[in-house]
């Protein structure tokens, strides 16, 4: 793969992963923060909701006690007269509208009702309203269960309103219950007083809630403003006595009011168990709603019923659709614009890369005349200019050493020639010598000689002896001939090498000294590039010592390795060079005294016997050189 991919894609994935955590992140905010809204928005419709709710009840207590201060119902009832009292209480039953009214003597026993006026003479006391106002003689109001016998006593239709058959409820609680027969009622008692400030009797009235529809519809007027969505009222209003409901504008699915089916039965622990408000979303009858329900309690206190405010979760889920949809809209937008951007920044900025790998691929295949040939801004200019700067140095050192090789080839040739002269010469001189060497022999045996004839003639013969020695070195380092692996003893070829060596006038100020080890392992190799090898670096030795020195070669062994040593005592190598020493064509003799290939070549000849050739040199003190070659199997230290 190339740069190019690598980047784009690596860009391509960062902005898809950030824009796909960022979308994530704000549509799971908008969620919470439209959740949040909608959901504080049902709780204060609540708040209104339970407002318009107590504004009834006191209305009715209101009603009732404008009507206690008639001064007409006072002396009616403070004197007996029963059938005046009656009208006044049927004048204000018809002026309140409300489902039912009953004046009361000061014991709470019913002296007239006129929803059913046969009824009458029952006790009423045991009512807390009723029961509050004759023990401290103000009036009272709130929300009352009332059986149904007390709801028949106030009138049959009351009876028959209230009762409702359970209807089966989607996650209500199980219940055995069939049919409930009681009602609730919002209602007041106000007391009845004489002029000596005595209670004669009780004002007692309201308004039961079972199948009340016009209370309800009235909050939800008051509380949410008038709305739709797809045929279902938004705003919806509900009065639970218990856990059922009791007065609703919640459509059921057979398009009638909701009435008879009943809470889920999380809500109804949270609410009428716990007394706790919920507020949260919630499945109401046949769809989602956004709820909140609070609790209704009796005047004792006891939770009797619930109010609920609910708004249909569908409107406002279709709005938050909406919205999360065109942010995703727009962010793909921006995410494709970005990656299209990115596109188009990475091809231009790659563009010299790809212009440098081209140019690359041109110098590797042998045109040194390839440039990249562009100066981009900011640092892809600068790479694109040293790398053509690069080119440049390669194509110079590519030109000086092909220079190099050929003026080495040259005298490889020369050297060559002159050695095979050398060779010539060498085997022509040594017939010469062979003669001599043979006649001084015959000679010193001559019965004739005397002692001082016999001492020249000895003289004559080492002399010889050793020209001879020398010419025969000088043939065998000079003879070419394939590469033969023997086993080899490393002191021998030390020993030809300074024999090769140690009469030549390079080495007349040079003290040569050699430190062999005895019975030194064997080890295979050729003695010809051995002795190549040694007579580099004793050379190189030499060298290093133009004003004359100590060279000592060494042998030794350590573990299953053997070693060879050539130590100088010349001007070192300095610590830049090391590094460099064994590279083709390096010196750091002057031009024309050194060609450079000499510890190259045997630093091949070395790897090529699996051995090492190592240096260690400190400038001003000499230099070391180390062959380190592994001694045949065969042989114990």
């Amino acid at each position: 793969m190339t740069i190019r991919f690598k980047l784009t894609m690596g860009a391509i994935a960062a902005i898809l992963v950030a824009n796909s955590l960022f979308a994530f992140l704000n549509v799971l905010s908008l969620e919470r923060t439209w959740q949040e809204e909608v959901q504080t928005r049902v709780r204060l419709d609540l708040n209104s909701a339970r407002a318009a709710y107590t504004n009834h009840i006191e209305l009715v207590e209101r009603s009732l006690t404008a009507a206690s201060l008639d001064q007409a119902l006072v002396e009616n009832l403070a004197e007996d007269r029963w059938g005046k009292l009656a009208l006044c209480i049927n004048r204000i039953y018809e002026a309140t509208g409300m489902d039912f009214i009953g004046v009361l003597d000061a014991e709470g026993k019913v002296i007239y009702r006129p929803r059913n006026p046969d009824r009458r003479g029952d006790s009423l006391a045991d009512n807390p309203l009723i029961a509050q106002v004759i023990g401290d003689k103000k009036a009272r109001f709130g929300s009352l269960i009332l059986s149904g016998d007390a709801l028949r006593n106030e009138g049959t239709d009351l009876a028959d309103r209230a009762r409702f058959a359970l209807l089966p409820t989607p996650a209500a609680r199980p219940t055995e219950q069939q049919v409930q027969s009681d009602g609730m009622v919002v209602a007041a008692a106000v007391p009845i007083m004489n002029f000596q400030g005595e209670l004669v009797g009780v004002l007692y009235g309201g308004d039961l809630l079972n199948r009340r529809y016009e209370l309800v519809d009235s909050i939800k007027q008051e509380v949410f403003l008038a709305g739709t969505y797809q045929g279902q009222e938004v705003g919806t209003v509900t009065i639970f006595q218990g856990d059922l409901r009791i007065a609703t504008n919640v459509i059921g699915p057979d398009g009638d009011r909701a009435v008879g089916t009943r809470l889920s039965q999380d809500v109804y622990e949270t609410v009428l168990q716990r007394g706790e408000t919920w507020a949260a979303p919630a499945f109401v009858v046949n769809d989602w709603y956004i709820t909140a329900y609070e609790p209704i309690r009796d005047p004792e206190r006891r939770i009797i019923g619930a109010l609920y405010v609910g708004l249909l979760r569908a409107p406002f889920a279709h709005s938050r659709s909406v919205i999360v949809t065109r942010f995703l809209v727009m962010m793909t937008g921006a995410t494709a614009g970005t990656l299209i951007l990115i596109f188009v920044v990475t091809l231009v900025v790659m563009r010299p890369i790809g212009r440098i790998v081209a140019m690359s691929r041109k110098v590797i295949a042998g045109d040194l005349s390839a440039r990249v040939g562009i100066r981009p801004s900011g640092e892809m200019g600068v790479l694109c200019e040293a790398v053509d700067g690069m080119a440049d140095a390669v194509a110079q050192r590519e030109e000086k050493l092909t220079r190099a090789i050929h003026q080495q080839v040259g005298r490889a040739e020369k050297l060559a020639s002159i050695g095979r002269l050398a060779a010539g010469v060498a085997h022509e001189i040594n017939n010469p010598l062979t003669g001599v060497l043979t006649f001084a022999h015959l000679m010193r045996e001559k019965p004739n000689m005397d002692d001082q004839d016999r001492q020249d003639l000895d003289l004559i013969i080492h002399e010889t002896t050793r020209a001879a020695d020398i010419v025969r070195g000088l043939l065998d380092f000079a003879r070419e001939r394939p590469i033969m692996m023997q086993e080899l003893d490393l002191n021998e070829v030390v020993r030809r090498t300074v024999r090769l060596i140690a009469n030549q006038k390079k080495f007349e100020h040079i003290a040569i000294q050699e430190d062999l080890q005895h019975d030194l392992p064997l080890v295979c190799g050729d003695m010809n590039q051995l002795q190549q090898v040694l007579l580099n670096l004793s050379l190189n030795a030499c060298a290093a010592m133009p004003q004359g020195g100590k060279l000592t070669i060494s042998t030794s062994v350590v573990d299953s390795r053997v070693l060879m040593e050539v130590n100088d005592t010349g001007c070192g190598i300095k610590m830049e060079h090391l590094d460099s020493i064994f590279e083709p064509f390096f010196t750091t003799q002057e031009v024309g005294k050194g060609t450079g290939l000499g510890l190259s070549v045997s630093y091949g000849i070395v790897e090529q016997h699996e051995g090492h050739l190592k240096v260690h040199s400190q400038v001003g003190q000499g230099s070391t050189f180390t062959i380190d070659l592994p001694k045949l199997s065969s042989e114990q230290p």
